[in-house]
């Protein structure tokens, strides 16, 4: 298949009975919602099996899609809900779920330039990122949705209004208050 296909033309092939038209999507949007479903579901490995899920959930539901969205808005709407009824079905197993050691070393990532950093550059900067991390995780879902598709995902307003079904106004208020919580934490940590 050229590129030059559309999501819209392989959506309609899939609603055809071409599964192959679907493994192009697939090939397509892997990565960004595995990256998206890693930003709710923290293991590696559990990121991929949530992910498929979604895709196995979007391939049965496919028939229903009748191009109201953009297919990958539809897409990542699943891939969502996936990740929260992953989440809280494991809540339901692990009711004392918390970030342990390896989880928070992994949070501040490789530098390219560690070793002209000072030993105090890099505990600031380690410390943003997990006071950051830590901000957006206590969010209320709506607000952390919204900012991770904005910030994270780089989608555009009216995509997220799409992708989470509300108005774009709604979605400009969730993410500034997403934003404020975050400056309010960075400001708490600027403070001690």
């Amino acid at each position: 298949m050229g590129k030059s296909v559309t999501d819209e033309e392989l959506v309609r092939r899939v609603q055809a009975g071409d599964k192959a038209a679907f493994n192009a999507l697939v090939l397509k949007y892997q990565h960004k919602i595995v990256n998206l479903v890693s930003r709710y579901v923290h293991d590696p490995a559990l990121s991929f099996d949530v992910a498929q899920e979604a895709f196995i959930k979007a391939y049965r539901g496919l028939h229903n899609f009748r191009g109201e969205s953009a297919f990958y808005t539809w897409l990542y709407r699943i891939a969502i809900n996936t990740a929260k009824n992953h989440i809280v079905s494991e809540s339901r197993r692990n009711p004392d779920i918390s970030i342990d050691a390896q989880d928070a070393e992994q949070i501040g990532g490789e530098s390219a330039l560690k070793e002209y950093a000072t030993p105090e550059a890099e505990l600031l900067s380690s410390e943003i990122q997990a006071t950051v991390q830590k901000a957006v995780e206590s969010l209320p879902d709506d607000l952390r949705t919204a900012i991770i598709l904005r910030e994270l995902e780089g989608m555009s307003y009216e995509e997220i209004a799409q992708a989470m079904n509300c108005p774009i106004g709604t979605v400009r208020s969730r993410i500034f208050r997403a934003r404020e919580a975050i400056d309010k934490s960075l400001k708490a940590l600027n403070m001690d």
